[in-house]
């Protein structure tokens, strides 16, 4: 379970607190209520502000600079014929290979689908800190996908 989880928890118990002690009428005194729903309240605010210190942090994607496009169209300018090569398979075609997964592979230098083919599924496994029966299902998936095209 997620610390803030936890910690909102208390906060909200604090407060439901709060609100007991306001509509109290037993014998407590002015001075005593009073001092009881500011503690209550200042404890309840403070576990708010730990939870949400600890909640999981997002990860911002990096965006790459794009070339900037031409300011100007000159007369002389001709069409340039681009042929058409096929894309690389991503990462992400692999069976049970997500976006998350990717990246982890990335980190680790496995970049394209042809990287993971040639990769060693224990080495692999240890480095991601996971089984290499999963690395090898990877790989066999990847040289499949790299035979196909």
């Amino acid at each position: 379970m997620r610390l803030d989880y936890v910690l909102y928890t208390v906060a909200i118990i604090f407060f439901i607190l709060t609100g007991a002690t306001l509509a109290s009428t037993s014998m407590l005194e002015d001075f005593e209520r009073k001092l009881g729903v500011v503690t209550t309240v200042v404890l309840g605010l403070l576990f708010i502000g730990l939870g949400y210190s600890q909640r999981p942090k997002t990860k911002v994607a990096a965006f790459e600079q794009l070339p900037s496009a031409p300011t100007a169209v000159t007369e002389t300018a001709k069409p340039v014929e681009v042929e058409a090569t096929p894309a690389a398979p991503e990462l992400t075609q692999v069976k049970s290979i997500g976006e998350k997964r990717a990246e982890q592979l990335k980190a680790v230098g496995i970049n394209h689908v042809e990287d993971l083919a040639k990769a060693s599924a224990k080495d692999l496994a240890v480095k991601l800190k996971i089984s290499p029966k999963i690395t090898r299902r990877w790989i066999r998936s990847a040289k499949k996908i790299t035979q196909k095209s």
